[in-house]
């Protein structure tokens, strides 16, 4: 999808980190942009820094993870656009622990927002851009994570995984019904977010799960280094630039890594010679972990 001037943008998690550079660049390339976000004060303050800088552009408080909110987000949009061309469904959260460790509502946290949160975006807008007939592209942020199996990141692996098996039966199933809506999913590297204080957004009264129990020290400091890795070394503009060169080409993987860098390869190959040899995972002792951690994250 190449013409996007005039076109409506729906970003969620679009108040700060990649949502808010693809907001940007969204409203750099002439499209009416709808900002979804859960924080309301950041929702906000990119509302008006956006509008400043002369996008048409409007936020609205959102709670992926509930179905209820999307569609009326929804609403929203028609409403105030008339239609919805690109949507990027981008919110997401984190925790490290060891996968013993999440308590139920940590699966539920993560899953809700990671995962239901892109399944709420496709149940509820997907069927508008089929209905409105218009070409059409849906950007479904998974990550890294979603592309291999790093310990101590549990809940955000699964969640990630979904997002990408997910978004590869999307792009079937309109292919087959010979939709002129395209999909990508979106699954960079290491990006400068605030992604590891996702937790300010949790909902009061759940904050006692991974993360705070106790546990091996090195375990969870090693944790806390592969997800660090997740959260720096690109900035999300860089990212937006190549989400939106990837929409204008049509790719469905974008893996939007640091230029000139394809770190991850390595893991991810590795990844699919086990699975095609049936072979056991690579043992990801102490050891291991931290060269991996050195070399992807410069940490």
């Amino acid at each position: 999808m190449r013409d996007l001037a005039g076109k409506v943008a729906v970003v969620t998690g679009g108040a700060s980190g990649i949502g808010l550079a693809l907001a940007r660049r969204a409203a750099k390339e002439g499209m009416k942009v709808a900002l979804a976000d859960i924080e309301e004060e950041a929702l906000a303050t990119a509302e008006t820094g956006l509008r400043d800088a002369g996008a048409t552009v409007f936020g609205v408080t959102t709670d992926v993870s509930n179905a209820g909110d999307v569609d009326a987000l929804a609403e929203r949009v028609l409403g105030r656009f008339g239609g919805v061309h690109l949507v990027c469904n981008n919110a997401g959260v984190g925790l490290t622990a060891p996968v013993w460790e999440y308590t139920a509502d940590d699966w539920e946290w993560v899953l809700g927002v990671n995962l239901f949160g892109v399944i709420n975006g496709v149940r509820t807008f997907v069927p508008l851009m089929l209905d409105g007939g218009q070409e059409g592209h849906v950007v479904n942020t998974a990550s890294v994570a979603g592309l291999t199996s790093q310990p101590g990141l549990g809940a955000y692996n699964v969640s990630k995984h979904g997002v990408v098996t997910l978004s590869e039966t999307l792009y079937h199933d309109l292919a087959l019904a010979a939709a002129r809506v395209g999909v990508s999913v979106l699954c960079p590297g290491g990006t400068e977010t605030a992604i590891l204080r996702a937790e300010r957004n949790r909902p009061a009264g759940e904050r006692t799960g991974a993360g705070h129990s106790a546990g091996n020290p090195e375990i969870r400091a090693l944790n806390r280094l592969m997800f660090r890795g997740l959260s720096r070394s690109q900035t999300p503009d860089e990212v937006g630039g190549q989400v939106f060169e990837g929409v204008a080409e049509g790719r469905f993987w974008i893996r939007a890594e640091p230029p000139k860098e394809r770190d991850w390869d390595e893991l991810i190959g590795l990844r699919t010679k086990e699975i095609i040899g049936s072979v056991n995972p690579a043992d990801p002792s102490a050891s291991e972990i931290r060269r991996i951690g050195n070399k992807l994250h410069r940490a």
